[in-house]
């Protein structure tokens, strides 16, 4: 993974640690799956700018209906049960894990070594996390949040595969995540209708005001529309091993946020976890950099040698080298 790559999962990560706080200051007086169906019309919008991604219908609607109705619908409820900011954050990290046994799965993509060190790393970090925040999260919420992972985990999957097929490029990501929004508003406010009842959705609409939509404005912009064009344009590049666990750097800063905005002091446990999160990212990212360059010096320290011509160094040069001298006295 390139040392671009790294910076723009870790300012992505960033976008989606700080989505938490954003979420639960906009979610006031507005029921969960109406407020998704409102995210995701607003980003719905951009269709008429951006082109159809070259790909099939069937992984528009994958994407659409797991990566983002599933994985929102779900966080959203668990937030509105009580689920605070910090440990939605942390809980939903569990999706890294998913995301790399599903490619393993259905891509046959191998985690290497460092890799599973570095998420092993990770989750430690996240259970000691957990451990210092207590036990007084409503289950049902928990439960919810890991749902809403194993969603983002199996988007995460359809996207790979989708930029296996389409290939690489920021154009056709953007375009997946911004078609792919087409699927969700009106599935959310049926869901909102059914399970929140016309009487919420109304009152909601009623209480939707400046700080809702500065909220929305940000998870549809930054976090949706920016944010998940390029992450798909990450795992497009990358396999999914190396990108998904940049991510657990978001409850870092979903943690830092709320103990700045909201008062939410951290534990000295989740200093320490916290600490291992960043940890887990670095031996994932750092060491497979190490070890590609390693890997690259002895790939060109095995190719065939010959002699120099008698107009050249004295000293042997590799054969690749070689040729590309011959190539220009021929021109």
């Amino acid at each position: 993974m390139k040392r671009r790559d790294m910076v723009l999962a870790a300012i992505v990560a960033s976008f989606w640690g700080f989505n938490f706080v954003v979420i639960d200051w906009g979610m006031t007086g507005v029921p969960p799956l109406l407020f998704v169906a409102i995210r995701f019309l607003v980003v719905a919008l951009a269709v008429f700018v951006v082109p159809r991604p070259r790909t099939s219908w069937r992984t528009v609607i994958g994407v659409g209906l797991f990566m983002s109705l599933g994985q929102f619908g779900l966080l959203y409820t668990s937030m509105a049960l009580g689920l605070q900011p910090g440990l939605a954050a942390l809980v939903l990290q569990a999706q890294a894990v998913f995301t790399i046994l599903i490619a393993a799965a259905v891509l046959r993509e191998r985690p290497t070594v460092p890799q599973i060190a570095g998420i092993g790393l990770g989750i430690v970090g996240l259970a000691i996390v957990a451990a210092g925040r207590g036990g007084d999260a409503p289950a049902l919420a928990v439960a919810l949040a890991l749902a809403a992972a194993f969603s983002w985990g199996i988007g995460n999957v359809i996207s790979r595969r989708a930029g296996v097929v389409s290939g690489p490029g920021r154009l056709g990501s953007l375009s997946l995540t911004v078609w792919s929004a087409l699927v969700v508003p009106v599935p959310a406010l049926m869901l909102s209708f059914v399970v929140e009842g016309p009487e919420a959705i109304s009152s909601g609409i009623a209480a939707f005001g400046w700080q809702s939509l500065l909220s929305t404005l940000y998870t549809a912009v930054l976090c949706t529309i920016i944010g998940y064009s390029i992450w798909n344009s990450l795992l497009a590049r990358n396999p999914s091993a190396a990108v998904v666990p940049w991510v657990l750097l978001a409850p870092v800063v979903a943690m830092a946020s709320a103990a700045l905005l909201l008062g939410q002091i951290p534990t000295p446990a989740e200093i320490i976890g916290g600490t291992l999160l960043v940890g887990g990212v670095l031996v994932t990212g750092l060491r497979r950099r190490v070890s590609f360059r390693r890997r690259r010096i002895t790939e060109v320290g095995r190719q065939p040698m010959r002699s120099a011509s008698a107009g050249d160094d004295a000293r042997p040069i590799p054969q690749e080298a070689g040729e590309s001298r011959r190539l220009r006295s021929v021109r």
